[in-house]
This record gives C-alpha cells, structure tokens and sequence, in this order.
C-alpha cells in the first residue's frame, strides 16, 4: 500500500504508469483558449472572458463547416446531360440542365446520365474483323446452313430512370443486357431467312429487322435505351467451307450471266421473227387476193369464149391455137426460118434482139430443126415469120391445155 500511494499520490505518476486523462484534457483547454484569445485561465475552465471567446470562435466555426457542407449540394448538369437525384437511395427527381442543389450527403446524392453519348456493342468479333468469337458468330440460317455474321451495335438513353434503376445498376451491366438481346435477336432474324438471302441482297433487311426485335426485347427489360443502329459488318460462310462456297457463288454469276445473255439474244431475235413472220402473211395474204382474182378473172373470160365457141366452133379453135402459139414461140430463145418462103432476103430484127440481151440473160441454145438452114444464138424474144407477127398477149398454160382440148374434139 505504501508504494501504491506513492505512485498516485497528489495526481503524480510513475514513469512506467498510463497518463493521466484529466491532465490531457486540461492541458488541451488551455491551447485553445490561448489560440482563441484567452489567457492561461486559474483552474479546469480558465477565466470567464475565455471561455466566452472560446464559445464564440466554437460558433463560427460550426458555421463554416454548415456552410462547407450545404455547399456541397450545388451541382452542375452539362445540356447533354441530365442528372437523377436520390434521396436516402431511392428516386426522388429528375433535374436539368444548369446549376442544381440537392439536399447535402447523406440525405440525397445526384447521378449525372449523358443522354447523346452513342455508346456501341460488339457481336462476334472484338475490335477488328480478325479477331473471331466463334460462339457468337456462328449461327443457322433457315436451311440449315451455318453462317458467320459480325455485327455491332449502337444506342444511347432514352430514359434515365429506367437505366439507373431497371435491371442496370451501371452502364457495364446494360452493355451486357444490350449484348445479350442482340445475339438472341441476330440468330432469330437469320434463323428466318436463307443463306443465299442472308449472304447477298438481304443484309439490310436483316440489319433493320435485327433493330426492330432488339428494340422489343429491350423495352420488354425496361432497360431505358433506345437502339439507333446496327450494322452488319460481315456475313460469310465459315472459313472450312469457305472455298467451296465461293466457287458455288462464282457458278451462280456464271448462270446469271448466260441467263442474261439468252434474254438479250432472245430480245433480239424475237421481234425480228415477228416482224418477218407478219410480213410472210401479209405477202402470203396478198398472194392468196392475187391468185383468187387471177382465177375468177380467167373463169369470166373462159365463159365469154365459151359463148363465142358455141357460136362458131372452128373459127375460135383456129383463133386460140394461133394466139397460144404466138404466145409460146414469143418466149422461145430460137428464130425460126422458114426456108419454103423462097425469099432470098432474110430479115432478122438485131436491133430488138440486142436491147431484149442487154439485161444480161444468158439462154443457151439448141439446134434448130435440120429443115432450118440458121439458128440464131442471141438471147430471148424471138422472131417469128412476118407474116404470123401480132402483138403477144398474156395467156397461162392452161390455155395451152384448154386449145388442144379443143383441137381433140
């Protein structure tokens, strides 16, 4: 007990002991009554004019720290901008663009949400075509054919509170969401359509359709963005198959081709075959008028020749066998002399033989009957004797016919 009472005794320690607290404290009060004006004070609270500023310097400077923390809740909103505000953690407001309060932390905090931002998502690939995901490039078209397709992307908030609060607690997780859509999305379009679609002239209609369903998806999540683009950067077979696909592309441009070829020949060939066709009808038309007319014309002049025959047979006998001769030895390439005339001047038009010849026509000759002293070698018509000479007429051959009829009978 003795060498307890002379540790503690009149509020003295060892050096080896804890300090003393109330000593602390005491020495503490008076630096700060110093620092704000008051004397080294007698006894635990000083004097009464120090502890009167104490109190006053105390005051301003809670106000200034309740000025410092009121100030906090000034906050700028940017026009591309708009910020959420949240009070104890849950949605209170929406705030604009422009100077801003809210209420200081911990009662409300503000979210700022850019909504022109495009931000992007990246299917199939990462950064540049080369680098592959197979397992989201690779799909089924609706023939059963696979098909690599690499597309990305776009969209921007439409709705701050729905981004913030609907199934995204950060931009990261509404990038997975939008991803995640739109591989579901991009496999139904082209689960849908055929390869050959899907490959050549269909890709924006599978870009716009892959939008639209993306779209529903996303606003069945209410997840707050919109989708403003999507772009097929690369749709091609795998790259197994790859050769053998091209070779089949490069055969369908050949069949193409010829097709296009066989239209172009068939568009030229066709209306000549028409136009000449319509004009074979149109002569085989007038042909056929020609013909008729020539028959009805020679059925009306056999019933006058008829009526003149019954009137005198012999007469018109003779007068048909002479023009039907004179007609037939009028296109004869021979002249006939005859030697019983016995005259010894013969007359052979050269003249009309020459201007009949100068056309060009070559009639071979024949030998003349072994009566005939002559044969004149010049093309046709013919002379006949003079005293036979009448102007030629045109008769058909079956005249010829119908004059030796006559003569039989």
């Amino acid at each position: 007990m003795a060498m307890n009472d002379n540790g503690w005794r009149g509020g003295k320690k060892d050096n080896d002991g804890p300090p003393d607290l109330d000593e602390i404290f005491r020495s503490l009060n008076q630096k700060l009554s110093r620092l704000l004006g008051g004397g080294p004070g007698n006894g635990p609270g000083g004097s009464p004019e120090g502890r009167s500023l104490f109190r006053g310097g105390a005051s301003i400077l809670l106000v200034i720290l309740a000025g410092v923390w009121l100030a906090s809740g000034f906050y700028v909103v940017d026009a591309r901008e708009v910020g959420v505000v949240l009070r104890m953690g849950s949605f209170n407001r929406t705030s604009d663009s422009g100077l801003q309060w809210h209420a200081p932390y911990p009662f409300e905090k503000v979210e700022i949400v850019n909504l022109t931002e495009v931000r992007s998502v990246e299917v199939g690939y990462r950064g540049n075509a080369k680098n592959r995901i197979p397992e989201e490039s690779l799909m089924l078209t609706q023939d059963q054919n696979i098909i690599d397709v690499q597309l990305s992307v776009q969209y921007d908030v439409k709705d701050p509170k729905a981004f913030l609060f609907s199934n995204a607690a950060a931009d990261k997780d509404a990038k997975d969401v939008v991803k995640q859509a739109t591989e579901t999305s991009i496999r139904e379009v082209v689960g849908r359509n055929k390869v050959d679609f899907v490959l050549n002239e269909g890709r924006a209609q599978v870009a716009s359709d892959t939008a639209t369903l993306i779209q529903q998806n996303l606003d069945r999540y209410n997840l707050g963005v919109r989708i403003s683009k999507v772009n097929i950067n690369d749709v091609q077979p795998p790259e197994q198959v790859l050769a053998a696909f091209d070779d089949a592309v490069k055969a369908g441009q050949d069949r193409e081709k010829l097709r296009n070829e066989g239209l172009a020949y068939a568009n030229d060939v066709i209306p000549k075959a028409s136009g000449l066709a319509s004009r074979l009808m149109e002569e085989a038309e007038g042909h056929k008028q020609r013909v008729v007319a020539n028959a009805e014309g020679d059925a009306a002049r056999f019933k006058q020749v008829l009526v003149e025959y019954s009137k005198a047979p012999g007469v018109m006998r003779e007068r048909l066998y002479q023009d039907m001769m004179q007609q037939i030895l009028s296109n004869s390439s021979k002249v006939l002399v005859d030697q019983k005339s016995g005259s010894n001047l013969l007359y052979l038009p050269l003249d009309k033989l020459i201007q009949q010849a100068s056309p060009g026509a070559n009639v071979p000759t024949t030998a003349a009957p072994s009566a005939s002293p002559s044969v004149n070698s010049l093309p046709p018509p013919p002379v006949t004797e003079p005293a036979s000479a009448a102007p030629p007429s045109t008769r058909n051959s079956r005249e010829v016919v119908r004059s030796r009829d006559f003569e039989e009978r």
